[in-house]
């Protein structure tokens, strides 16, 4: 079964509740400095972290001297705008003494609906995961309305972890775990430690939203399970508000785990080679040879290019020899077309802007 210590990157959901004080409005300062020792500690032995956070309502709204109830989108939006920086810096101020380095992402439903937004999203976390930073995920909440909103950071973590590939994605919680019922309303209920499936049984024991500054409830978790783990990412739920949670959760604390099917990359590969692909591009035997050790197809070793297709479709790769396998276009078909057999350096020159070396990245392709 997955763990949190073999975790090779890890993407962890930060609840409002757990970040801001219910009652004051104010930043848990030190819950969120014993968090970031336990990031200091993953990132220390290797581990990859991407934090998805909420509260940047909570925080705003209290600056701005918000009600306590329901905000309508103008309000939260304007709490947004105020609180995300004051989120970003809190963030910041934690992990800088560790020597870690923060990046803000923001996020809408449809950066990961639109697949080129996809792609620009998920290159771009790739690139800050390999510069060594902890990169804090929200959704934008400024400009994002009903139509292109996630709605709660469990599913917007699922999908952060399905992008980037993580191995497990854990949901820092006001409960321990998922129970046969609301255990707070419930003295029978009895916690799962372990589900290998989201069954339509387990599905009915889910409860709705619990605390008055979290959106998320038992369903929306179950709904992050079923995203994640089919995508090969395994998922925990356990309690959130102790201090050092990531650490608790290592050293057994209580939890239910839902349990990955198949690998991250295996996933990913499967879910690119069942696309109906919509051009082709042909490569010389040079390329040939190189996409056979592992490394990414690069344009100088493009010789023909054919059908019509945009940036992040799937294209049938072909060599001298025939199909090779199939990929993800960093590319649009025309820009393909001018930059066949050109090298990467001459990439800004053809095109009139700066672009990606690689035609169709390795991370994009089945052969």
């Amino acid at each position: 079964m997955a763990s949190l210590s073999a975790a090779k990157r890890l993407v962890v959901k930060i609840g409002s509740a757990l970040l801001v004080d219910r009652d004051t409005g104010a930043l848990r300062s030190d819950w969120l400095h014993a968090l970031a020792q336990d990031v200091a500690r993953a990132k220390a032995r290797g581990c990859d972290v991407i934090l998805v956070s909420s509260g940047s309502i909570a925080l705003g709204r209290s600056v701005l001297a918000l009600p306590a109830e329901e905000l309508s989108l103008e309000q939260s939006q304007a709490a947004a705008a105020v609180g995300q920086i004051r989120l970003a810096r809190a963030y910041e101020e934690a992990l800088a003494p560790h020597g870690l380095t923060t990046a803000q992402v923001l996020l809408t439903l449809e950066d990961s609906a639109n697949r080129r937004r996809y792609l620009n999203s998920r290159a771009t976390l790739e690139q800050l995961l390999r510069l060594g930073t902890v990169p804090i995920v929200n959704e934008n909440d400024t400009v994002a309305t009903d139509e292109i909103r996630f709605g709660d950071n469990d599913r917007l973590a699922a999908q952060i972890a399905v992008t980037v590939g993580a191995d497990l994605l854990v949901l820092l919680s006001d409960v321990d775990g998922f129970y046969s019922a609301d255990p707070r309303a419930n003295d029978g209920a009895e916690r799962f430690d372990v589900i290998d499936k989201v069954t339509p049984e387990i599905e009915a024991m889910a409860g709705d939203a619990g605390s008055g500054l979290s959106k998320g409830g038992m369903k929306t978790k179950l709904m992050a399970a079923k995203t994640a783990t089919g995508a090969g990412c395994a998922l925990v739920v356990t309690e959130g508000s102790v201090m050092h949670p990531l650490s608790a959760l290592e050293q057994g604390a209580p939890s239910t785990w839902f349990t990955a099917q198949g690998d991250p990359q295996a996933a990913r590969k499967r879910w690119i080679a069942a696309m109906k692909p919509k051009g082709e591009i042909v490569i010389d035997a040079g390329a040939a040879i190189a996409l056979a050790q592992g490394k990414s197809l690069l344009p100088a070793g493009v010789t023909e290019v054919t059908g019509k297709f945009g940036r992040g479709e799937p294209v049938t790769i072909c060599g001298p020899a025939g199909p090779l396998g199939q990929g993800l276009a960093r590319y649009t078909a025309a820009e393909a077309q001018a930059i066949r057999g050109r090298r990467s350096g001459e990439i800004e020159a053809v095109l009139g802007y700066p672009g990606r070396a690689a035609l169709v990245h390795r991370d994009d392709m089945v052969t």
